[in-house]
C-alpha cells in the first residue's frame, strides 16, 4: 500500500493480523474494515470517516486520528499508546476493555459512550466533551481535564487525583465516590460558593 492515500473508500476488506506502518490515509471512508489484531505504526487518519471498523484486539503507536468521525466500530482489548485523536468524534462505539498509555485525545468528542473501568492516566483530554458519558471507575488520574465537558457524566468512583480540572463547571457535577485530592476538595468547595481558607 502506497504511503498516502487520499479520497479513497476501503469497503469490506480484511486486515486482520496485518502491520500498517507510517501510510497517512487523508480524507479516505472505511465501511466494515477487519483490524483485528493488526498493528498500526505511525499511521496517520484525517478527516477521515470510519464505519463498522473492527479494531480488536489491535495495537496503534503513535498514531493519529483527527478531524475524523468513527461510528459503530470496535477497540475491545485494544491498546492505543501515545496516540494523538484530536478532534475526532466517536459514536456508538465499543471501547472496553481498553489500554490507553498516554497521548493527547484534545476536543475529542465522546458523547454517551460508555468508557467503565478505562485507565486514561495522565492522557490530554482538553476541552474533550464526556456529555452523559459513563466513566464509572475511569482513572483519570493526572489527566488533562481542563475545560472539559462532563454534564450529567457519570462519574461513579472514578479517580481524578491529580487531575486538571480548571475551567470544568465542578457545580454540576454527581461527585459521589468519586476519588480526589486536597486541592481539588477546595477547588470543588470554591465551586460550590465557599470561602476556603487555610
Amino acid at each position: 500500500m502506497d504511503a498516502h492515500q487520499a479520497d479513497q473508500w476501503f469497503n469490506r476488506e480484511d486486515w486482520a493480523l496485518d502491520e500498517l506502518d507510517r501510510i497517512t490515509f487523508e480524507r479516505c471512508r472505511f465501511d466494515e474494515i477487519d483490524l483485528t489484531e493488526a498493528t498500526l505504526s505511525g499511521c496517520s487518519f484525517l478527516e477521515c470517516e470510519l464505519s463498522n471498523v473492527k479494531l480488536n484486539a489491535a495495537t496503534l503507536a503513535r498514531c493519529a486520528i483527527l478531524q475524523s468521525r468513527v461510528r459503530r466500530s470496535s477497540f475491545f482489548d485494544a491498546t492505543l499508546e501515545d496516540c494523538k485523536l484530536t478532534g475526532t468524534t466517536f459514536a456508538e462505539c465499543e471501547l472496553r476493555p481498553l489500554t490507553v498509555r498516554g497521548g493527547d485525545w484534545s476536543f475529542v468528542i465522546l458523547r454517551g459512550e460508555n468508557l467503565t473501568d478505562v485507565k486514561l492516566p495522565k492522557v490530554r483530554l482538553r476541552e474533550a466533551d464526556f456529555t452523559e458519558a459513563d466513566l464509572t471507575r475511569c482513572d483519570l488520574r493526572g489527566a488533562d481535564l481542563s475545560y472539559a465537558h462532563l454534564h450529567h457524566a457519570v462519574l461513579r468512583d472514578a479517580d481524578l487525583r491529580g487531575a486538571d480540572l480548571a475551567g470544568v463547571r465542578l457545580h454540576e457535577l454527581d461527585l459521589k465516590g468519586v476519588r480526589i485530592d486536597l486541592a481539588q476538595a477546595g477547588q470543588v468547595a470554591a465551586a460550590y460558593g465557599a470561602v476556603v481558607e487555610p
